[in-house]
Parts: structure tokens; C-alpha cells; sequence
């Protein structure tokens, strides 16, 4: 029982994580049909700004800063690149972000080197807030899932109870018609975009310090990512969040199961043996495995369901 009620909170944790960062790309795509594959570069910008931006003025001001400056370099690429290549399809777009992606982590590795930078838990949310089975629950975490909450509250306000929400989805659907009512459909585009970017910074604010901040931080998160979006659907807000529970659930569960198929059965695989490589297969514990689960629930996903849980979109 212990191991299960401090899983299922690490778990939960680590969900609203994903979501933070799945979000933005959620949005980009559900408005844009943009394939963001250089999202986790931005949420990578994001921790090391917030980085620098904490030794000199303090977490509360990176809070602000670093994802104000993700939204005004989103905003840059979808004003001088995707608005360009647009007319040449998603092909071209998804290349552009691909190449893009690249770049921001060959950049973040010449300014801050190789190696993880300090990016610390501020003082302030360093202490337990409460203790289970005598393992402390850290603050941060609580502050996490505080922010994560907010963030799925605004997101969902502003679509559906604000003019510009109203606008964004209309310019989805019906581009040329916003646009014969006097509304720049091109910047309103931009406007997605930043935004998407803008949580993307969010995310790498909060989760930064919650693993590690370093290059290979984005390239280590962002299939994890788009696993989230195409599970729970592309273009679905609701099938992003039930996607990032259900992935952070599974990942943190695999990482404390030592069982395995072949201990699980007990006798019923006992006559295959384990000299042979379908009993190999089968004795390998469920922990080792753990991370190849997200990606083979992507693909029976797809087999079975290509628009994902509740996507509207078809991938």
C-alpha cells in the first residue's frame, strides 16, 4: 500500500508535468495543424533562462521572464519561418521545426556547455508539506501541480469563455471568413503560436529544477511528449491531460514493478523454460521495460484508433 500511494502521487506529478509541456503543443496543432517538433527545444530555453534569471533577480521574476521570452522567440519563428514555409505544406513545416529543433540544442550546448547547470528549487518551496509512510512530499511538487491546475483552467477559459478563444477557433475552421470580418487571421496565428511557446517556458521554469536541466534535456522529454499528444488525440485539450496522467502513471508504476510476465504466470510459462529466447523475453521484469511502454501504447493506439482517445483531428 505504500508503494502504490507514494507511486500514484510521483506518478500524478510527473503527469501534470507532461501536460504542462504537452499543452502548448496541443494548442499549436489543434489551431495551426503545426506539428511543433521543436517544442521541447523551447521548454528547454525556457529552464535556462529561468536558470539565469534566478541567480540574478530570483525564481518569482524567472517565473515571469523565461516564458515571456519563449512567446517573443515563438512569435519570431512563426513570423520568419512557418509563415513562410506555410504555402509549401506540413511537410515543409514539420522539416523546418525538425532542423529547428537541432539548432537550439547545439546552441544551448555552446552557451552553457555539456554539462547539468545548478538550476535549484527555490528556499522559499524547499521544505516537506507533508509526510506519508515517513517519505517526505516535497512543496515544489504541490507548487507543480498548482500551476499545472491553473494553467488547464486558463487555457480552458480563454478558448471558450473569451473573444480571442472564440476568434482562435473560428480561424480554425473558417479562415476566410474571420478574415472578411476584419480579423488578421495571420496574426492571430502568431498569436497560438507565442502562446504555445509561452507554455512551453512555463514548463521548463517548473520542471527545470524538478529533474535536471541540461542540453540533453529536451531530446530526453520530447518523444515522451508526442506520445502524449497523439494518445490522447491531436487537437484534444481533455485527451492531453488524460494522456499525461495515464503515461506518468505508467512510467512511475514500471520503474518499482520487478515482476515479470514469466514470475507473474509462475507455472503456466514454466514448461517454456528460460534457455531459450521466448523465456528470456519472458523473465525480463517489467521495470526494464518501462520505458518502451508509452511508445508501444502509441502504436496500438494508432493501429486501433488513429484520432487517439478524444482527438478531432486525424494524425
Amino acid at each position: 500500500m505504500e508503494i502504490i500511494l507514494i507511486s500514484l502521487l510521483n506518478g500524478f506529478v510527473y503527469g501534470m508535468l507532461l501536460f504542462m509541456l504537452a499543452s502548448g503543443l496541443t494548442l499549436i496543432f489543434s489551431m495551426m495543424g503545426v506539428l511543433n517538433f521543436a517544442h521541447a527545444g523551447i521548454y528547454m530555453i525556457g529552464a535556462y533562462i529561468a536558470y539565469e534569471s534566478s541567480r540574478l533577480i530570483g525564481f518569482w521574476a524567472a517565473l515571469i521572464i523565461a516564458p515571456l521570452v519563449c512567446a517573443a522567440i515563438g512569435a519570431a519563428i512563426e513570423i520568419y519561418g512557418l509563415r513562410r514555409t506555410h504555402h509549401n505544406g506540413h511537410i515543409a513545416e514539420l522539416l523546418f521545426t525538425f532542423g529547428l529543433f537541432f539548432i537550439i540544442e547545439r546552441g544551448v550546448q555552446m552557451v552553457w556547455g555539456m554539462l547539468p547547470v545548478a538550476y535549484r528549487v527555490p528556499m522559499a518551496l524547499d521544505f516537506p508539506l507533508f509526510s506519508l509512510y515517513g517519505i517526505n512530499f516535497p512543496a515544489y511538487r504541490g507548487f507543480m501541480l498548482l500551476v499545472a491546475g491553473g494553467m488547464l483552467l486558463a487555457i480552458w477559459l480563454m478558448l471558450t469563455r473569451t473573444r480571442i478563444g472564440l476568434i482562435i477557433q473560428a480561424a480554425l475552421t473558417h479562415p476566410n471568413m474571420v478574415s472578411s470580418l476584419g480579423h488578421n487571421v495571420p496574426r492571430v496565428f502568431t498569436i497560438v503560436f507565442a502562446g504555445g511557446c509561452f507554455l512551453a517556458g512555463l514548463a521548463g521554469v517548473i520542471g527545470g529544477n524538478y529533474q535536471v536541466t541540461e542540453p540533453a534535456m529536451a531530446a530526453a522529454l520530447g518523444p515522451i511528449v508526442f506520445v502524449v499528444v497523439v494518445f490522447g488525440g491531436l487537437g484534444s485539450l481533455t485527451g492531453c491531460f488524460v494522456a499525461s496522467i495515464i503515461v506518468g502513471m505508467i512510467q512511475t508504476f514500471a520503474v518499482v514493478v520487478d515482476a515479470s510476465v514469466a514470475s507473474t504466470l509462475g507455472d503456466v510459462v514454466s514448461w517454456i523454460g528460460t534457455d531459450n529466447l521466448l523465456g528470456e523475453i519472458l523473465a525480463i521484469p517489467l521495470s526494464r521495460v518501462g520505458p518502451l511502454l508509452p511508445y508501444a501504447m502509441m502504436v496500438i493506439m494508432l493501429l486501433f484508433r488513429p484520432r487517439g482517445l478524444l482527438g478531432t483531428r486525424d494524425t
